[in-house]
This record gives structure tokens, sequence and C-alpha cells, in this order.
């Protein structure tokens, strides 16, 4: 009896401390259900809290407007947008002829494509953009890059330039040149000398790692290591910044300049003032014709102002083209081999007269995006929404409209589907370059835009994308963003391996 007692009473003594083990209990529960209401809210993209899905618009299905491009019988990115007036399409062609042939070294019997180097990356506009897509990187350490480049600097600013060239290499390392020894190298004949030396051979090395995803699945990741070989004119300066860069796309940049200045300044948002984490900004760069500093929203870090400076860049410092924006030769002062070869500049004093860099300004800004592919289909759908839920759609902005333009009715008030905002987002250290360039800073890259990107490996075989050119998928594209686009990533991470097929599939149907 004694003992019933006993046992009786440690019973209501732990009957007791029950219930308060359960108030604690309870409210344990309930902070583990906020916790994981808050988590999944974050990292979710299926939470009701998450970004808002648009509906589906007719218009998504035609990317470049009424300028939008059939992928029958194959995909381009070289077709005139459809819409394009037929007046103007032999100027067009005119122009794709010249960005298609190479040119060559002066003097020649031809005074139309001479003047190549004597330094340069590419005999041609479409070498590196090889058929209007983008650069394809070499893949083994003894084949050297040739549809890409390094860009150089030295620590300070410089307003009109943007850096502050490397004293004796310039802003951007040329690996080719016209040296008869330079194009019979693969000879290895020791009795040749340099006429003009190239500036270096450049090689890049891929390490991989493993990612390894919540549920388990895995993918490989690689980083560029580039190797810098037989520096031409002398060692460089001791703190010389150096970024690698792959070619991008060149389709639909007509359609990407016509876009109003205000509808992308209406989406900058430099200090964060909607607490969504994303702080794009806009690049501020000079413009070497009209002499002031304007915004800029081509090139990797949107340091180019437009097209057509863009496009006299790339002659100038791709293939060593003098011409009217830029009329002298891409030697430094320190090499003197280079500055004595003869030129190939005509009455005017340039290598390109006027005409002929309109004529190819103007194919470039003509090009037409293809038409999406599947956009009806149940997992490209999913993908869409799994792709705004997400937040990707903060930095890759789906849409504008092209503000009217005269000169270039096709280019005229467009509803277009770029997916991007032409801004400078912080993408994290492991996309840093550490090279700033005018306001931009190392780790800052333009959103680049999405369209035609599930194209590239049918129109080119390239599956390069990023600024070096380091993925080799949608998906790993994703895994490397950072930065401002953390959130965005950590949300792709944490969807189901379908949901991530999805989306990946869905981005390739733009």
């Amino acid at each position: 009896m004694l003992r019933t007692q006993t046992i009786n009473a440690h019973s209501t003594e732990y009957n007791f401390d029950m219930k308060k083990n359960k108030l604690w209990v309870l409210l344990l529960i309930a902070c583990c259900a906020i916790s994981a209401l808050l988590y999944s809210s974050f990292f979710n993209p299926n939470s009701e809290d998450t970004m808002e899905v648009p509906d589906v618009q007719a218009s998504e299905k035609f990317p470049g407007g009424d300028g939008s491009v059939s992928t029958k019988p194959f995909p381009s990115f070289m077709l005139a947008m459809e819409n394009m007036n037929s007046e103007i399409l032999p100027e067009f062609h005119a122009g794709k002829a010249l960005a298609h042939q190479p040119w060559v070294t002066a003097p020649t019997i031809t005074f139309d494509r001479d003047g190549l180097g004597p330094i340069y990356n590419a005999r041609t506009c479409l070498m590196c953009h090889v058929n209007g897509g983008r650069g394809v990187m070499p893949t083994k350490p003894d084949h050297g890059l040739n549809t890409g480049f390094l860009r150089l600097s030295i620590p300070g600013e410089d307003k009109i330039h943007g850096v502050i060239p490397e004293p004796t290499y310039g802003d951007q390392l040329q690996s080719q040149s016209v040296s008869l020894k330079h194009q019979l190298r693969h000879l290895k004949n020791n009795n040749l000398v340099h006429t003009v030396p190239p500036e270096a051979y450049l090689y890049i090395d891929w390490p991989e790692h493993e990612f390894v995803y919540p549920d388990g699945s895995k993918v490989k990741l690689r980083k560029p290591n580039f190797r810098v070989e037989n520096l031409g004119y002398g060692p460089m300066h001791p703190d010389t910044m150096m970024g690698l860069r792959n070619a991008p796309p060149i389709l639909g940049v007509g359609l990407l300049e016509t876009i109003p200045q205000s509808a992308i300044e209406a989406l900058v948002d430099e200090n964060d003032q909607n607490g969504d984490g994303i702080s794009g900004r806009q690049n501020y760069v000079w413009d070497f014709e009209a002499e002031k500093t304007v915004p800029g929203r081509f090139g990797l870090k949107a340091n180019k102002a437009s097209v057509r400076l863009q496009t006299a860049g790339a002659f100038h410092g791709d293939m060593g083209i003098s011409n009217p924006v830029f009329p002298d030769q891409p030697c430094t002062e320190n090499q003197k081999k280079c500055l004595q070869q003869p030129t190939g500049n005509d009455k005017a004093g340039t290598e390109i007269p006027e005409n002929q860099l309109t004529m190819v300004i103007n194919f470039t800004k003509g090009l037409g995006v293809p038409i999406r592919r599947n956009a009806d289909s149940k997992s490209v759908l999913a993908g869409r929404e799994h792709f705004y839920q997400a937040g990707c759609a903060s930095c890759h902005q789906p849409n504008f409209k092209t503000a009217e333009d005269k000169e270039f009715p096709h280019l005229s008030e467009q509803v277009i589907w770029p997916y991007t905002d032409l801004l400078l987002h912080d993408m994290g250290p492991e996309l840093a370059d550490g090279r700033p360039d005018y306001l931009a800073t190392g780790s800052e890259w333009r959103t680049p835009p999405l369209w035609g990107l599930g194209l590239s490996k049918k129109v080119n075989g390239a599956q390069n994308f990023l600024h070096d050119g380091r993925a080799r998928t949608i998906e790993e594209a994703i895994l490397w963003h950072g930065g401002e686009a953390e959130a965005a990533k950590q949300n792709f991470i944490h969807l189901s391996k379908q949901q991530r097929e999805n989306l990946t599939e869905f981005v390739n149907s733009l």
C-alpha cells in the first residue's frame, strides 16, 4: 500500500512536470512552425509569399517583337529582323559580308580590307562572335584562346577610358600579330624573326569542384585559371589587374539600344530602398564622339554607350582596324616595332571608312531574335513559375517596349522580352575579377540578356556562359551566382530536382 501511494505521489509530481513540459513543447513547436514558414517563404518558390507570377502574354513567344525570326530549317543568330524593310536589306547583307570576311595585312592590292593589326585578337567580327553567337572557349590546356581575350589595367581612375591601361600592353592583350613567325609558329622554325611580336599567348586550365544539392544531387563546376606566356614586349606592371572575357552573342542589340533610357532608370535602386536585396546600378561611361559622360548599357560591365561605340571599339581593339571613332593603331608607345608597321589607311586616314563602319553597325543592329520554342509545354510553364518565384526576374527584367525610331522602323515600338535590366549588379566574390571599369566595381556585372540562350549549342556549338565562359550549362551558370543573386540561387538550390529541370528548361526555351 505504501509502495502504491509512493508511486502515485511520484505520478502526481510527474504529471505536474508534464504540464509544464507540454507548454514548453507547444511553444517550441510554434517557434519551429514560424521558422519553417519564414524559411519556406525565403527558400521555397512554391510559397504563397514569394514573387508574384504574372499571367502569360501572347507576346512572350516573340521575344524580338514583330522582328522575331524563325528557327526553321535551323536556328540562326545571323538573320535580318523579319519586319525589316526590303529596301534596306541590301545594306544589311553588305554589312554582314564585311563582318564575315577576313581583313588582311597592309599593304596589298585591295584598299577595302587591308590594315589588319599589326597586333590583334581576330581577323573578323564573326571569328569571336561565332555565327553571331558567343565565343567557343578552348577546353585543352595547350589550345590558345582565340574567341576571347584578357582585359588589362592598373589601379586608378580615368574618366575617359574607364581604366588606366597597363603601360606596355594597353587595356587588352592581343595574342595574334601579322608577323610571319607568328603565322608559321606551328612549324617551330627558329630561323624566323618577329617583325612585330604578338603581345603574348593565352592558355586556360579548367580545375573542377563538385557541388552537392540538399537532395544529394551533384554537379561539377569549373573555374578558369589562365596562363599568359611569351610576353612580347617585356614584363607587365607589377600591379596589373586582369579579367578574362568571352565574346557574348550579338543578336537583338539594336532592340536593346532602342529601349528608352527612362525605362532603365526606373529599375535603378542603387541603395536598395525597397529592401529586396537587389540594387541595380547604372554605369556611366565616356562617349568618345559626343565627348561627354553618358549611361552605359553594352559590354559585360555596361562600359559601352552604344552599338556604334561598341562596334568601333571592337574594330580597333580586336582587329587592329583604325576607324573614324578610334583612328589610332592598337600599339602602345612602348611597342616600337608595332608602331613602325605600314597601315591600310584610306584617304580619310583610317583603315575602315565611315560608310563601311556604318554598314557593319546597321547589320549588327538589325540581327533578329529567334521565336520561342516549346513555350506552351507543361514543363516550360512550370519552369516559368519557378523562375519568377525564385526571384530571377528581379535582375533579368522580362520585357520592355522600345521607343519610336523613324530611322529604323523595324526597331520601333516593339514589345520585347530580353530578360535583362541592363544594369550593374554585385555578383559576389566567386564571379569577381577585381577589375573596375568606369563605375563598375570588380564584382559588378551587367545583367546579360537571356534570349536565344537555349539555341547557343545549335548555333555554333558554344555552351560557354557567364563573362569568362566557365559555365557549360544554365544550371552551372545559376550555381555561380552570388552577391545580390545569392537569395535567388538559394531558392533554386532548394527546389526539387524536377523543379530545377523545369526552370532550366524554361530558360532554354527563351
